[in-house]
């Protein structure tokens, strides 16, 4: 059975082209034209010996997921469904600004983690994405944006704030980031790939070690009693072991701080109250603050602050001397902003079943709001 190679970090292609008599310097041979360039032709591979393009040919394809359906949006923000098989589909979102191109990224089919405001969320979770399924969202954005190998760079951010929670597919995350990285591949350096989390604090923990990249933790919330709610995950990790795990983390990351995302609900979390408590609770942890207005999704059951109350907040943590950005909204109109991924999910967990069941539509804003 034939391999993917987009499934192959660096020690894993040494490792299959020794194993096939071949010298250490082809696996850098082989990166640069699966990555760098974008070839999945073999025969193409005009530096590498005709017999071993044989051999890899027999063995092995280079297999990106395929395009089911790609949108642009007014605001030049395009966004690709891509088939993951057995009926699935994940998002990858394209975000051009005029100092950079971010790709966002997708980690998993669905979430398991059941943040009550994100679409992604709502659609229940399938299974963990594979490294090919990774870096091929990258592979393909490149391809789908003409690219052209010998110039600047399209993408030149990336983000694992897609679909899914990275750090629950931990291995197949770090194997894709390292090609992200490495110079015969994307060539990408650790302060243009952040990765996103809910606050998996032991993963946390994990990644400082293993392949330490600019850390944004999803945080939406000043109080664990709020947190809870909102954020399910901080039960199991409540917000003092995470700001702990921030500072732990801060030891090794390239960038001097964690920007802390923070969606803004009306009427739930945007309060001067909670902007009061937010400052109390990251007082020790370096940090910058990235403030998303609400992207609204169908029977959400919330509402994006108003603009007003945004910019109380905002001002309260500038006073405080922090750093914060108001995120931009782009794509919403071709719902590809953030929160408001969605896929194509073929639910393993029921969960879209059980919160009708429940009546949970509008039940989990009522919690949080009384």
């Amino acid at each position: 059975m034939s391999v993917n190679l987009l499934d192959f970090d660096a020690e894993r292609f040494a490792a299959f082209l020794a194993e096939r008599g071949e010298k250490p310097f082809r696996a850098k041979q082989l990166m640069r034209w699966i990555h760098h360039f974008g070839e999945s032709d073999f025969g193409a591979m005009t530096d590498i010996a005709k017999a071993t393009r044989e051999k890899l040919a027999r063995d092995a394809v280079i297999a990106p997921p395929a395009l089911m359906m790609e949108q642009a949006s007014g605001d030049g923000t395009r966004k690709w469904l891509l088939d993951v098989g057995t009926g699935n589909g994940v998002e990858t979102v394209f975000i051009p600004e005029d100092d950079r191109g971010t790709l966002c990224v997708s980690s998993q089919v669905g979430c398991a983690l059941e943040c009550t405001f994100c679409s992604t969320g709502r659609q229940g979770f399938n299974r963990n994405l594979s490294t090919a399924e990774i870096i091929g969202q990258l592979w393909w954005a490149n391809k789908a944006l003409g690219r052209d190998p010998k110039g600047d760079r399209i993408v030149s951010n990336v983000v694992m704030m897609g679909m899914g929670e990275p750090l629950a597919n931990f291995d197949n995350v770090v194997a894709a980031m390292r090609l992200m990285l490495d110079d015969h591949a994307y060539g990408l350096s650790r302060r243009r790939v952040t990765l996103s989390t809910s606050g998996l604090v032991p993963a946390m923990d994990r990644l400082r070690e293993a392949c330490p990249v600019a850390l944004a933790v999803s945080l939406h919330a000043p109080n664990d009693a709020l947190r809870d709610e909102i954020v399910p995950i901080n039960k199991k990790y409540p917000l003092k072991e995470l700001m702990a795990a921030c500072l732990r983390y801060l030891e090794k990351a390239p960038r001097d701080f964690v920007t802390f995302e923070y969606v803004m609900l009306d009427g739930v979390n945007d309060t001067f109250e909670h902007a009061k408590q937010l400052v109390a609770l990251v007082r020790d942890v370096p940090c910058k603050f990235n403030l998303i207005p609400f992207n609204p999704f169908p029977n959400s059951g919330y509402d994006r602050s108003r603009p007003e109350a945004i910019r109380r907040f905002r001002d309260h943590l500038i006073q405080a001397g922090y750093v914060v950005t108001v995120r931009k909204t782009r794509g919403d109109d071709i719902d590809a902003a953030c929160g408001q991924l969605a896929g194509q999910v073929k639910d393993k967990t029921r969960r879209t079943l059980r919160l009708a069941a429940e009546g949970k539509t509008t039940q989990a804003i009522q919690l949080v709001r009384e």
